[in-house]
């Protein structure tokens, strides 16, 4: 029951710290702001997290672990590579629609990456674990034959690199392009390309 109490604390730490870096970006944020919007006493977050360094590193790891349980369950769903792949575009067009702002926070992620070895050494972690994620679904689609003999690596690169385009829409809303536009057209294009033809 305590830990169930702490976890759910945390939670709510977390979701503040992320309306505040939305709002005010990692250098203009400040733990009082924290504070303010998780409705707790600066006692209560400082039990938990020692700085607001410390906050948004663990909020790194929060968002990972919400996604990773969105990845397994996609692997799980679809049986082909295609289905999988496909599901993947899916999913993050679904989580942009219900949460622009998730996306938003990797854009400060990337910026704070550039300037601190932590945030750095973080999201190397993390971006190293999702691109094995698809290079597992590239391999699966190679070894059945319904992909061509592409580069796993550099294709499962590249795919990550179409995905990361959603963050642009977070920054831009004004391009002529809808986010659903450019998920579709990206991942028809990306399946065309690594489809077998002998399997069409």
């Amino acid at each position: 029951m305590k830990q169930e109490k702490q976890d759910k604390r945390k939670e709510q730490i977390l979701k503040a710290a992320l309306s505040v870096i939305v709002e005010k970006g990692y250098e203009r944020s400040r733990m009082d702001d924290i504070v303010q919007s998780s409705k707790l006493s600066k006692g209560a977050i400082y039990w938990y997290y020692k700085s607001k360094k410390e906050v948004y590193l663990s909020l790194v790891d929060h968002w990972v672990k919400n996604y990773n349980s969105g990845f397994i369950e996609n692997l799980e769903k679809h049986s082909t590579a295609s289905a999988q792949l496909k599901g993947l575009f899916d999913y993050f067009m679904k989580q942009f629609d219900r949460d622009p702002a998730a996306f938003k926070i990797l854009v400060e992620f990337w910026s704070l990456s550039g300037r601190d070895s932590d945030f750095n050494d973080k999201l190397q972690k993390v971006y190293s674990e999702f691109l094995k994620y698809i290079v597992t679904i590239i391999e699966k689609g190679v070894k059945s034959g319904e992909f061509k003999k592409v580069d796993p690596q550099i294709t499962a690169l590249s795919i990550l690199i179409n995905i990361e385009g959603i963050n642009w829409f977070t920054l831009f809303n004004k391009s002529g392009v809808e986010a659903h536009e450019y998920i579709h057209t990206i991942s028809e294009f990306i399946l065309a390309g690594v489809k077998n033809n002998r399997n069409t």
